[in-house]
C-alpha cells in the first residue's frame, strides 16, 4: 500500500482543516459564554438551557442535519428569509459544513469551559470586587486567564469532533468534492468505490492520528489546569 496521498485525499484534508478551523471560530465565543453562565449563575430555565445545549451529544447526527435543513435550508424557517433578504444560501455549501460541525461540537466546548470555570475559587473574583474591579475586568483578568487551559482543551475537542463529523454534515452540507467532502465523507465515498481499500486505509489512519493527537492534547491541558488551580 502506497503512503503517498492522492490529490483527492489532500483535498479532503484541506477541506477538513478549513471546516474544523471554521467550526472552532464559531463555537469559541458562545462556548465561553454558555460555559461561564452554567458554571456561575442560577436562573429559571437553567436545566432546560443545559439540556438544549447538550442534546446534540445524544441526538442522531442525521437528525441534527435534518433539523438544520428545516431551519436553514432554502425553504427552511429562516433559510428562505436569508436567501430573500441577503441572497445567502447556506445548505449544501462550505458554510453548511461549518455550521453542522459547530452544532455538534458546541456541547464539548461548553462542558470543557464549564468545568474549568467551576474549578476557579469564587473568592478570587470576590477579592477583586472588593478592590474595585467591575464584572468585565474580573472576567478578563481573573476568570478568563485561569480558565484558559480548559478553553484551549475545549477548542481542541471541537476541532477533533469536527474532523469526525459525518451524519449532520452529509445531510445539511452534502458530499461535494473540494467544498464539503471532509475526511469522514471521503472515507465513506472511497468505501463505495471498487479497489479503493488503500485510500480508505490511508484516510482512516490519518483520521485516527489526528483525533488521538487532539484528545491527548486536551487531556494534558486539563491536567495542567487542575495542577495550576491546586497550586494557586
Amino acid at each position: 500500500m502506497s503512503l503517498t496521498l492522492t490529490a483527492a485525499e489532500l483535498e479532503a484534508l484541506r477541506v477538513s482543516a478549513w471546516v474544523a478551523s471554521g467550526c472552532c471560530l464559531v463555537v469559541v465565543l458562545p462556548g465561553i459564554a454558555f460555559g461561564w453562565l452554567l458554571a456561575r449563575k442560577q436562573f429559571p430555565g437553567k436545566a432546560l438551557l443545559d439540556g438544549l445545549l447538550h442534546v446534540p451529544l445524544v441526538l442522531p447526527p442525521v437528525v441534527t442535519g435534518y433539523l438544520l435543513l428545516l431551519l436553514l435550508g432554502r425553504n427552511g424557517l429562516f433559510g428562505h428569509w436569508l436567501e430573500a433578504w441577503f441572497g445567502l444560501t447556506l445548505a449544501f455549501s462550505w458554510y453548511a459544513a461549518v455550521i453542522a460541525s459547530a452544532v455538534v461540537a458546541l456541547p464539548l466546548m461548553v462542558r470543557s469551559v464549564r468545568l474549568a470555570v467551576a474549578m476557579i475559587d469564587p473568592e478570587l473574583e470576590q477579592a477583586a470586587t472588593t478592590l474595585g474591579a467591575g464584572p468585565w475586568r474580573r472576567f478578563l483578568t481573573i476568570t478568563l486567564p485561569l480558565a484558559l487551559p480548559g478553553i484551549v482543551a475545549g477548542v481542541l475537542l471541537a476541532f477533533a469532533r469536527s474532523l469526525g463529523e459525518f451524519g449532520a454534515t452529509v445531510t445539511f452540507a452534502g458530499n461535494l468534492a473540494g467544498e464539503t467532502r471532509t475526511l469522514s465523507l471521503a472515507v465513506y465515498s472511497a468505501m463505495q468505490s471498487a479497489n479503493a481499500e488503500a485510500m480508505v486505509a490511508r484516510l482512516a489512519g490519518i483520521s485516527v492520528l489526528l483525533a488521538l493527537t487532539a484528545m491527548v492534547a486536551s487531556e494534558v491541558l486539563a491536567r495542567f489546569a487542575r495542577r495550576r488551580l491546586a497550586q494557586g
